[in-house]
């Protein structure tokens, strides 16, 4: 079990942090790219896909709770809103892939060349955050929500923010749907490892009040 306060605390850091750099940067590498792309329409499709998000959540978390109490909004808004997220999601990446049929099927060979890059890139991030959890000494139940937040990637952004700029057929949106394909059998083989690694991390004991 992993420390539940901490990791909705990075959860939240995580997704402010993207609010806020994830234009700045995709900007920059656009940039690198030579990929022409103004600012503003990188923002506006962050905030718009992120930012309207979280303020909707909040306004609702609140509304719900309010009227209806906090345990019927745990136990069953949110668990049926988990169930129609994850239906809406692989519904978009079907819809998406049906698009991508034909350069799928001429070159396979270019999903191969997005996913290795990406793979890498998720196992190396983890792999730095894990050891420096380990040598920060740092418990399990703090190193491991630690890491796999750390190297998990937003994906879903990445694909709403991809179809808004380059359009629904674009090589940009491909590269976002594969990524999202190859991130959940990646982060299941990277709760495999931390459970495989527990005996390398002191045990969490909460202080006693």
């Amino acid at each position: 079990m992993g420390f539940m306060g901490l990791t909705l605390v990075l959860v939240a850091i995580n997704s402010l942090t993207m609010l806020a750099l994830y234009a700045p940067l995709g900007n920059v590498l656009l940039g690198v790219a030579e990929m022409v792309v103004p600012f503003m329409t990188i923002f506006l499709s962050v905030l718009l896909y992120v930012g309207v998000s979280l303020i909707a959540g909040y306004l609702n978390r609140i509304r719900l709770i309010k009227t209806r109490g906090l345990d019927w909004y745990e136990k069953v808004f949110l668990k049926n809103m988990s169930t129609i997220s994850m239906v809406s999601l692989l519904a978009t990446l079907v819809y998406l892939f049906m698009l991508q049929g034909g350069v799928i099927l001429q070159g396979p060979l270019v999903v191969v060349m997005i996913a290795i890059p990406l793979i890498i890139q998720t196992l190396f991030i983890f792999g730095l955050d894990y050891w420096t959890a380990r040598w920060l000494k740092l418990s399990y139940q703090e190193a491991a929500p630690a890491a796999m937040i750390g190297a998990s990637n937003h994906f879903e952004v990445a694909i709403a923010t991809a179809i808004t700029i380059f359009g629904l057929g674009s090589g940009a949106v491909l590269s976002t749907v594969v990524g999202v394909l190859i991130e959940v059998p990646l982060m299941l083989l990277l709760v495999r490892i931390c459970l495989a690694s527990r005996k390398w991390f002191t045990a969490f004991r909460p202080e006693k009040s």
